[in-house]
């Protein structure tokens, strides 16, 4: 059974519950990670900790390094990905405090993030019709529900730029949309992830209305990060569960992901190319 890797949202930039700790940095052809990785054990297996914004939480969602924290996380033999972010609901039903864990993604980006490992002498087309695991989703999903928390499985989390919260316009835009929950920073992930054949799913964290909703006072850091504290716990708790829940195998489609998705002429890449990208891509280049 490959690592599994844990992404850290705001809110949750270390684990306590890990044993034998060790700080990894690691150097990759696309620049520097986020932070240091942990590399430890959970409950007797690998897993690999990464806070997303940085432990002190000094890079924001637009000047992320995704590539680099996904290539580094497969790089450490991570095969399934936990992604623990905060969100805003559009949604009245699902309450500041519950859990989500969507299976649909859209994108509202307008900065050009870096969301392919493929953008030079390459192309390559991954199916991304369904954007997260759904092996490990529905391990999310039980994990949630045996800790008594209240979780909403489905729905689609609309990823905003950032780091603006939404002006009422575009709040009452993406519920006119149909759209469950807002965020900053996972659609990026997945899309790497997949890429990278490492399996994906969210845990979300909802920590206000966004601001949509009128009988409630406006979204305000403080209120976010208050609502942050005490969703932490019940994260950590939710991580320890899945843990073991997740298989030792993968027979989900995430794991052959490339397969037939590079339609560039083999003899047409170049070395460099082949090299920068041989961890990601290398069995296929043969």
């Amino acid at each position: 059974m490959g690592r599994i890797g844990i992404i850290g949202g705001s809110g949750l930039y270390k684990l306590e519950e890990l044993r034998g700790k060790r700080q990894i940095t690691i150097k990759t052809p696309f620049g520097s990670p986020s932070d240091k990785f942990v590399v430890a054990q959970l409950n007797g297996k690998e897993v690999v900790f990464l806070p997303r914004h940085g432990r002190f939480h000094n890079v924001g969602p637009s000047r992320l390094n995704y590539r680099a924290n996904i290539y580094a996380m497969k790089k450490l033999g991570v095969e399934w990905i936990i992604s623990v972010t905060a969100c805003g609901s559009l949604k009245k039903e699902i309450k500041p405090l519950d859990f989500v864990i969507p299976t649909q993604f859209v994108d509202r980006t307008n900065q050009a993030r870096k969301n392919t490992f493929f953008d030079e002498d390459i192309v390559t087309h991954v199916a991304f019709v369904q954007p997260i695991c759904e092996d490990l989703a529905n391990c999310l999903k039980e994990a949630a529900k045996s800790t008594g928390v209240t979780v909403h499985y489905g729905g689609t989390y609309i990823n905003m730029e950032g780091p603006q919260f939404s002006t009422l316009a575009e709040s009452n835009l993406y519920r006119s949309w149909g759209m469950d929950i807002i965020g900053m920073t996972n659609m990026t992930e997945a899309r790497l992830a997949r890429e990278a054949e490492i399996c994906y799913a969210t845990l979300a964290a909802v920590t206000d209305y966004d601001c949509w909703y009128q009988s409630q006072e406006s979204v305000s850091v403080d209120m976010i990060l208050e609502n942050l504290r005490k969703n932490v716990n019940n994260s950590k708790e939710i991580i320890k569960k899945v843990i073991d829940l997740i298989p030792q195998e993968r027979t989900c489609p995430c794991k052959d992901a490339l397969r037939y998705a590079i339609v560039t002429d083999r003899k047409a890449i170049s070395k460099e190319t082949k090299k920068k990208l041989n961890l990601i891509a290398g069995k296929y280049f043969k």
